[in-house]
């Protein structure tokens, strides 16, 4: 809600009716309304980016954040981070906040 405030277009995997759905499926579906993508799966993701990659795919950004953050940490650490780099800058990119 606090980055849909600020203005970001914000889509959560519970109203995108993708609850229970795989990584890969969440990112290609992210891919394909090119969003970058919020996540606490470290791992999955790594290798996922590390797939599109080699692959010759592109993502529209994987945001990796750890689990043991506070909401409010979280989305200080995403708006500094949104606030600094554009869409295209980000596009490929694996970052961690």
């Amino acid at each position: 809600e606090t980055l849909a405030r600020r203005g970001y277009d914000v889509l959560t995997a519970l109203n995108a009716e993708m609850l229970g759905e795989s990584d890969a499926r969440q990112l290609a579906v992210a891919v394909s309304q090119e969003r970058a993508i919020v996540t606490h799966d470290r791992d999955d993701y790594l290798n996922l980016h590390l797939q599109y990659l080699a692959e010759g795919k592109r993502h529209f950004g994987i945001i990796i954040s750890p689990q043991r953050q506070l909401p409010g940490e979280i989305v200080e650490r995403l708006l500094k981070l949104l606030d600094t780099v554009t869409a295209d800058e980000i596009e490929n990119q694996l970052r961690f906040v």
